[in-house]
């Protein structure tokens, strides 16, 4: 028998040794791509299934502050989790989409889908026509009093349009009602903050020039009994800024998503921002502020007539240019001659104004506008129901334009929440 030398059986071992290893690494690349790319269907598959989850839950918005859970048929690895909630004024949604143990979330504000009718003005009916006088120039579909739409005159001044309403007239059957959870949440953070599950944190904003707080986190909290002043200072997120007194925002201030609350609210002039201010005295907006979307302006409170105190206002200056929600809550009276909401000639909203109690308009609105009454101060008279030098444009408002929470509409994303 011929005799193989030692170095050739090292040779063949080492070959074999290397296709072993070879053969053994292409399996093992052939197992971690397999996992790779069953981990990326599971990753899409999450992300799809808490997209769908957010569109269940807006189909099921009535159920609110409530959590459920949607077990998949057949597919008991899989199962999506679903919250309902507020922040603010707005309501927002929380969908958790779990495969296994890998899970994701996602969160979003939402609100009422633009009309398919462009709906232009709500208004009471108190037995008076709506009386329309200057330039005023309503465009859309209009919800009015039995006794229709007139002109009229105010120092002097008739109506110089050729139409009363740009637009089909209906009789009005009163303004909706906001959804009835969304008024409980907004009076559970005025009158009763404290037995919110809130984390606390004391206010001295001197130490801390930016906080940034993400949705999926327990609200953050600070509060005062004393006034605040918002000024150098940025705020991002679920934060709530609390004052028993009041809230000055100043324009080195960079305030986004966040909530304040406050007897008393001011915003200086020039601030530029994206949040939600919610008072229960006044609310005074100085010149020049430019609030984006989705922004919302708040004030809760009941009409009452007063020799000694001041009235409950919300008022906006002009050059204000906000884009979202102007709200004024609260019980109205026959003997209201005061005005509660007051937006300026030379102001520019577009989103929706919502009034329960007495509005003057002078500015414009690219939206909708829902209100009790208008009012109309001019040389020391009182015009009830009159609209004077107003623009309220329902046909160019934005279509992506989502609102509030009243009636039965259909549900869209406001935005996405980090």
């Amino acid at each position: 028998m011929k005799r193989i030398s030692a170095g050739a059986l090292q040779l063949v071992t080492f070959i074999i040794v290397v296709v072993a290893l070879l053969l053994a690494s292409f399996l093992i690349l052939v197992h971690v791509h397999k996992q790779f790319r069953i981990q990326t269907d599971h990753t899409i598959e999450l992300v799809k299934l808490a997209d769908d989850a957010i569109q269940l839950g807006m189909l099921e918005s009535n159920r609110s502050n409530d959590s459920f859970s949607i077990p998949l048929l057949d597919e008991s690895y899989k199962s999506l989790d679903i919250q309902h909630s507020y922040w603010g004024i707005f309501e927002r949604i929380s969908a958790t989409a779990t495969i296994k143990n890998k899970s994701t979330s996602k969160m979003a504000l939402i609100g009422n889908q633009k009309q398919e009718r462009p709906t232009a003005l709500v208004l009471g009916d108190h037995n008076n026509p709506l009386v329309v006088v200057g330039n005023t120039k309503v465009l859309g579909l209009a919800y009015v009093p039995k006794r229709g739409v007139k002109s009229g005159n105010i120092s002097g001044k008739s109506y110089y349009g050729s139409e009363f309403i740009y637009g089909e007239q209906i009789v009005s059957k009163g303004v909706p009602p906001l959804k009835r959870e969304v008024r409980q949440q907004l009076e559970l953070l005025v009158n009763n903050i404290e037995s919110n599950s809130f984390e606390f944190q004391e206010s001295d904003l001197n130490s801390e020039k930016q906080l940034v707080r993400s949705f999926s986190q327990v609200p953050l909290l600070i509060r005062s009994n004393n006034a605040i002043h918002l000024n150098d200072i940025e705020l991002s997120g679920h934060i709530i800024v609390f004052s028993n007194k009041k809230i000055v925002v100043g324009v080195n201030s960079r305030l986004t998503d966040i909530l304040i609350i406050a007897p008393e609210i001011d915003i200086e002039k020039n601030v530029k921002g994206s949040f939600q201010a919610l008072a229960t005295k006044t609310l005074l907006v100085d010149e020049d502020v430019q609030l984006t979307y989705p922004s919302a302006l708040l004030l809760m409170a009941d009409y009452k007539r007063s020799q000694e105190e001041e009235s409950n206002v919300l008022k906006i200056k002009n050059g204000v240019q906000l884009k979202g929600n102007v709200v004024c809550l609260g019980a109205s009276s026959n003997d209201n001659f005061e005005v509660q909401m007051d937006i300026a000639e030379g102001s520019l909203i577009e989103g929706e104004i919502y009034c329960e109690q007495n509005l003057e308009l002078r500015g414009s609105l690219l939206g909708t506008v829902y209100t009790n009454n208008f009012l109309v101060r001019e040389e020391g008279s009182i015009y009830q129901n009159h609209l004077y030098n107003a623009k309220i444009n329902a046909k160019d408002s934005k279509e992506e334009y989502v609102g509030l929470s009243l009636g039965s509409n259909k549900k869209a994303i406001m935005k996405w929440l980090y």
